[in-house]
C-alpha cells in the first residue's frame, strides 16, 4: 500500500511534464523562450557529457556543504550555551532578535566590501543563513525542556555534562533537527542567488550566463538541479528527524 501511494504521488509530476511538453509543442511561445521538456533533457545530457554542469554543480555543492556545516555547528554550540545559561541567553537574545530577521542575502553588499569576491563570500552567506535559525531552534529546544527533569537528574547525582548528554540534547533534538531541515533547502536557494550576483562559477553563475545567451533550456536545467538538491537535502534531515525522534 505504501509503494502504491508513492506512485500516486508521482502522477501530478508526470501530468505537469506532459502538459509542459504539449504546450511547448504548440508553439504558443517561441521555442527558444519555452523549450519542451524533451529538449531540456537533451540539454541536460549534453551539459553532463561535456562536464560543464558537473563543474558548476560541484562548486556550488562544496560551498553549501562547508557553509552549512560551519554555520550549523556554530549555531548548535552557541544555542546550547544560551539554552544552559540564563545570563548568556539574556545578554545575546536582544542581539539575536535584531540580526536574525535580516535575510542572509542582505548581507551580500557589506560582505563584498569586507571580504571581497571569492570563495569566502558565498560560504559566509551560507554560514549566516544557517547560523541564526539553527541557533534559535537549539536554544529554544533546550530551554523548553521541563526544569523538573533537570532537578531530578541533579538530585540523583548527575553532573552538568551528564544532564546535557542524557536529558537536554535528546529532548531538544526534534527542535534542532527541524531547524537543520528547514535551512538545508534554504542554503541552496541562497547560494544560487549569491552566485548569480558575484561569483563566476557555480549553478547561479551558469544561470546568469545562460540568461545573457537566451539559453532558456540551460536555465531550466539549472532550476531542475536546484529543485532536486533542495528536495534531497530536506529529505535527508526529514529521515533523520523521523529516525531519531520516534519517541515523540
Amino acid at each position: 500500500m505504501g509503494k502504491f501511494r508513492k506512485w500516486t504521488l508521482m502522477i501530478p509530476i508526470l501530468l505537469l511534464l506532459v502538459v509542459w511538453e504539449t504546450v511547448a509543442r504548440t508553439n504558443v511561445m517561441p521555442s527558444y523562450l519555452f523549450p519542451p521538456f524533451s529538449r531540456v533533457i537533451v540539454t541536460a545530457y549534453l551539459l553532463i557529457a561535456n562536464g560543464v554542469l558537473l563543474t558548476h554543480f560541484l562548486s556550488s555543492l562544496i560551498r553549501v556543504l562547508v557553509g552549512f556545516f560551519l554555520g550549523s555547528l556554530t549555531g548548535i554550540t552557541v544555542g546550547i550555551l544560551m539554552g544552559c545559561h540564563d545570563a548568556l541567553n539574556e545578554a545575546l537574545q536582544p542581539i539575536l532578535s535584531l540580526l536574525m530577521p535580516i535575510p542572509a542575502l542582505d548581507w551580500l553588499p557589506l560582505l563584498m566590501l569586507w571580504i571581497g569576491i571569492g570563495e569566502a563570500l558565498p560560504i559566509t552567506i551560507i554560514f549566516i543563513c544557517s547560523f541564526f535559525p539553527v541557533l534559535y531552534n537549539t536554544a529554544t529546544g533546550i530551554r523548553g525542556v521541563p526544569k523538573e527533569y533537570i532537578r531530578v537528574a541533579r538530585t540523583l547525582g548527575a553532573s552538568r555534562e551528564e544532564v546535557l548528554k542524557t536529558i537536554l540534547l535528546p529532548l531538544a533534538l526534534p527542535s534542532i533537527l527541524t531547524g537543520l531541515r528547514l535551512e538545508a533547502g534554504m542554503a541552496w536557494r541562497v547560494i544560487i542567488a549569491a552566485e548569480m550576483i558575484a561569483i563566476p562559477i557555480g549553478i547561479g553563475a551558469l544561470l546568469m550566463a545562460s540568461e545573457s545567451l537566451l539559453r532558456v533550456d540551460i536555465i531550466m536545467v539549472c532550476l531542475m538541479v536546484l529543485a532536486v538538491m533542495c528536495f534531497l537535502f530536506e529529505k535527508v534531515f526529514l529521515l533523520l528527524e523521523r529516525r531519531y525522534t520516534k519517541w515523540r
